[in-house]
């Protein structure tokens, strides 16, 4: 049906999406993120619990430990000067609001040695995402694993022995929700545009599922983001193209980025819906979008020199990404300052460009309901 709107549309496809990402960029510029992340700590006293369920974008190490994966340098160089299992020179965006909440990074649920669960877990795995709902790691099976590890920690109290988090923390807690860029992803590999936009309602129906299973058991504050520039990112940009007339002003893929939008969009719909449904529940969603675009866009703000290029990858100008070469190859370049750069490894963002994105998240100017995030500290 959409197809047969587009045809009826006197612009053509290729138009109507330069048009429209035009005006996206003016959105972005208007809504550029503040520098100062001043005031957006836990006050004295306070306690922030968070739960996050994701993939690769907040992975902390859930994956190297459930794989035994055993990551080497240069990832985490630029702040923990060890690999940690992030796909990422230094800290990812969670690890920023972390830092905003006066709370210790989280630990991967996975973990198994030298984890602190005591201000809560993280579920996400990389290469995470809605669908299959049964298959590892799935959103599904991390509400899954949320759930085992609540009741034990809630059991192991009930003993008189040490939990990590009790009742009250649980229903203050902050569950977070990152997740769908890999479904998206995964279709726009081999459908097209509108395709894809008509394969969204299971993926949402997934994460719908998980917030509701989440609320079912008592969780009240969530904190749902949707995905990035998804036309920016090296990987995309070095699949071979006839030519480049799907490529925007900033040298972005227009139709995954219109895809991203799209997908926003509508779960932005879905977090609303909830929040009318959940009256007793605060549910906000962020849109990642344009925070992550804007990097793209205003990268001489940013002193980003090369923002469409990965700082640890292979095959040189213009996006030095080789899908059968990671960053972990032996034959990888690494480039000297990844602060420079906005991809980290073709897929994942520097630690510099995290750093933007969680300030602009603390802004609450991207948010809806607009709540500032350490309103989730409670005493």
């Amino acid at each position: 049906m959409a197809m047969d709107r587009a045809r009826r549309h006197p612009m053509s496809a290729a138009a109507r999406s330069s048009a429209f990402l035009t005006l996206w960029s003016a959105v972005v510029v208007a809504l550029a993120p503040t520098v100062s992340a001043a005031g957006f700590s836990c006050r004295g006293g306070a306690r922030a619990v968070v739960f996050n369920f994701g993939d690769s974008n907040s992975d902390t190490g859930g994956m190297a430990a459930a794989m035994g994966w055993r990551i080497r340098p240069p990832e985490g160089r630029a702040f923990f000067h060890h690999p940690t299992g992030r796909f990422c020179d230094g800290r990812l965006t969670i690890d920023f609001l972390c830092e905003s909440l006066n709370i210790s990074y989280l630990s991967p649920y996975l973990k198994a040695l030298g984890s602190d669960y005591s201000n809560g877990a993280n579920f996400a795995i990389a290469g995470s995402a809605t669908l299959p709902r049964d298959v590892l790691f799935s959103l599904h099976i991390q509400v899954q694993q949320f759930l085992f590890f609540r009741d034990r920690s809630l059991e192991l109290i009930s003993q008189g022995l040490p939990g990590p988090v009790d009742a009250e923390g649980f229903r203050n807690a902050l569950y977070m929700i990152d997740i769908g860029q890999n479904d998206v992803n995964a279709l726009l590999s081999y459908l097209s545009y509108d395709q894809v936009v008509a394969r969204f309602p299971p993926i949402l129906a997934e994460i719908k599922d998980a917030i509701q299973t989440l609320y079912d058991n008592g969780s009240r504050n969530f904190w749902v983001h949707g995905t990035g520039a998804l036309g920016c990112l090296p990987q995309k940009l070095s699949i071979p193209r006839k030519n480049d007339s799907d490529l925007d002003s900033n040298g972005c893929l227009k139709t995954y980025n219109r895809a991203a939008v799209a997908f926003n969009t509508a779960l932005g719909s879905l977090c609303d819906q909830l929040s009318v449904q959940m009256k007793d529940a605060t549910i906000v969603y962020t849109d990642l979008f344009p925070l992550k675009y804007d990097l793209i866009a205003n990268r001489t703000k940013y002193g980003f020199d090369k923002p469409l290029m990965t700082c640890c990858g292979y095959g040189g100008p213009p996006y030095n990404y080789n899908i059968t070469i990671s960053c972990q190859s032996k034959n990888a370049s690494v480039c000297d300052d990844g602060s420079k750069f906005v991809s980290w490894d073709g897929v994942h963002l520097t630690e510099a460009a995290n750093a933007i994105v969680a300030k602009g998240i603390l802004s609450s100017d991207y948010s809806r309901p607009k709540i500032k995030f350490d309103q989730f500290c409670k005493v």
